[in-house]
């Protein structure tokens, strides 16, 4: 079926008071395995190609979206294809042609003034391409390998106020939220301020995103859920599950060099991991 679009995703999952799962892919076989996940499912996907997974790709973004966009078209879902923590203007440029429908833009890192600013500018280029566009207040922490915040330090979590004038301010679609969770968390210890989340989600009209799920455990993601979270991004829980399945596999075959056994055993693995959240995410709508 023709690729869906993210913004039409998220506001059937606002509408159902529950949550749409939107999966970082690095290769072939994680955007197999997240839609086999889906279809087994039955339900929709974001299919979410970040920047660092570019760079990863020599630079090159089109070998990625392409095929991307052919496994989308051939899906018994609707997937949509996301362009995910872009900070190139050059990279975000490229988006529309690549077949995005969406991109987050992620100037989070910058001075409150400077970030707006940034962000401004990306959403009104964004939408005058028919580009759905998120953005993110507040620092979740763990890209690129740098540590979370304290909990008290500035910026470490969305103020609601400052959010409310930074949506104003910059005409986004959709704000990822600051709330406790971290980037590229192997364990499932993070805890969320659900309370802020209920104010975030009381004092805003646009729809509200979890960056850094794949440390949430199921409970927190559920509660995420009910307290307003509305797109749900997952990338290394997708990693961890392809790289311990190939693990046990190779300890069991040390003989194997045919790189098509232990793939696919390992994007079995990850198909089971999608599978598993999309269930979570949509066992209790709020």
């Amino acid at each position: 079926m023709p690729l869906a679009s993210t913004g039409e995703l998220v506001t059937a999952a606002s509408a159902a008071r529950s949550a749409v799962a939107a999966f970082n892919v690095i290769t072939l076989e994680h955007i197999e395995a997240v839609i086999a996940g889906a279809e087994s499912a039955g339900a929709p996907v974001v299919l979410q190609v970040s920047e660092n997974a570019v760079k990863f790709r020599y630079g090159r973004l089109l070998p990625l979206a392409r095929a991307a966009v052919a496994a989308a078209e051939r899906a018994a879902v609707p997937v949509a294809l996301h362009l995910d923590h872009v900070q190139s203007d050059d990279l975000l440029r490229q988006a529309p042609g690549a077949g995005f429908g969406s991109v987050m833009y992620d100037a989070a890192r910058l001075p409150y003034a400077d970030n707006l600013s940034a962000t401004r500018a990306a959403a009104d280029w964004a939408h005058a391409q028919g580009l759905w566009i998120e953005a993110e207040l507040g620092q979740i922490g763990g890209k690129n390998g740098r540590p979370p915040l304290d909990a008290h330090a500035p910026g470490a979590r969305t103020d609601p106020d400052q959010a409310r004038d930074f949506v104003a301010g910059t005409g986004v679609d959709a704000l990822a939220v600051a709330i406790g969770s971290v980037h590229a968390m192997t364990t499932r210890t993070a805890r969320l301020d659900h309370g802020l989340l209920k104010r975030l989600s009381a004092t805003l009209a646009v729809p509200l995103v979890l960056h850094g799920s794949s440390g949430v455990p199921d409970e927190g993601l559920v509660e995420a859920v009910v307290g307003g979270i509305v797109k749900v991004n997952v990338g290394t829980a997708l990693n961890v599950a392809m790289t311990g399945a190939i693990r046990e596999f190779l300890a069991a075959h040390p003989e194997a060099v045919d790189s098509r056994k232990y793939l696919s055993v390992g994007r079995e693995a990850m198909a089971q991991e999608v599978h598993r959240i999309i269930g979570v995410l949509t066992r209790t709508p709020r």
